[in-house]
């Protein structure tokens, strides 16, 4: 009867042994996928969102007609002109500027347009 006892013992242990190594191995396949989904909605989150250079100093939006401005840097068209209409300071420096012409910028109007085609694919 003892070894009896004995044998069933060792056979339940064995069983909640392969049990525990099942339930781990469920948990590590879980946590692994888990780890995964949230690495591609990062992932998803970072090409929604627009890159800094896309985004307007003045507007804070990304960019639709840029255009380059006398201190070098890129501003949405219709935002850069208002400014400059009353100002004939950068609104990044604040500095005067000598030539308050604005020039378009087609390299970064084609990576924005890119950009956003990408985006509404994914």
């Amino acid at each position: 009867m003892a070894y009896a006892l004995k044998d069933h013992d060792s056979r339940l242990v064995k069983m909640l042994a392969e049990h525990d190594e099942s339930i781990t191995e469920m948990l590590e396949r879980r946590d692994k996928g888990m780890r995964e989904y949230a690495a591609s909605e990062a992932a998803l989150a970072l090409e929604l969102e627009p890159p800094a250079d896309f985004i307007c100093p003045i507007t804070a939006e990304a960019m639709r007609d840029p255009v380059m401005a006398g201190d070098g840097h890129a501003y949405e068209r219709i935002a850069i002109e208002r400014w400059l209409a009353i100002r004939s300071t950068s609104p990044l420096t604040g500095k005067a500027l000598e030539n308050t012409g604005v020039f378009p910028n087609h390299m970064l109007r084609r990576q924005i347009r890119e950009w956003q085609e990408r985006s509404r694919s994914t």
